[in-house]
């Protein structure tokens, strides 16, 4: 997956200059993004602080380690399986 360029707390800098009445596409000009990618990142971190965009981050990242980790399982159980002879 592609690496954001900006930082948990740039985007929810962008999305507060957005709420606090700046137009949408004067923060997409500031800051260099299209709109349809800003109107992504609001879908995503909107209402949200810094700890709550971490927090999310943290769980992202575990969850991913948690299905690399079941998938590992399951495809040693097939192997295993395969090597007893069991359909």
């Amino acid at each position: 997956m592609r690496k954001s360029r900006f930082t948990e707390a740039q985007i929810i800098g962008m999305i507060k200059e957005q709420e606090a009445g700046m137009p949408t596409a004067e923060v997409c000009r500031r800051h260099g993004l299209s709109p349809a990618t800003f109107y992504k990142l609001k879908a995503r971190y909107g209402g949200m602080d810094l700890s709550d965009a971490k927090r999310l981050k943290q769980l992202e990242d575990e969850n991913a380690k948690l299905k690399r980790l079941l998938a590992d399982t399951m495809l040693d159980n097939v192997v295993l399986k395969d090597l007893l002879g069991k359909p």
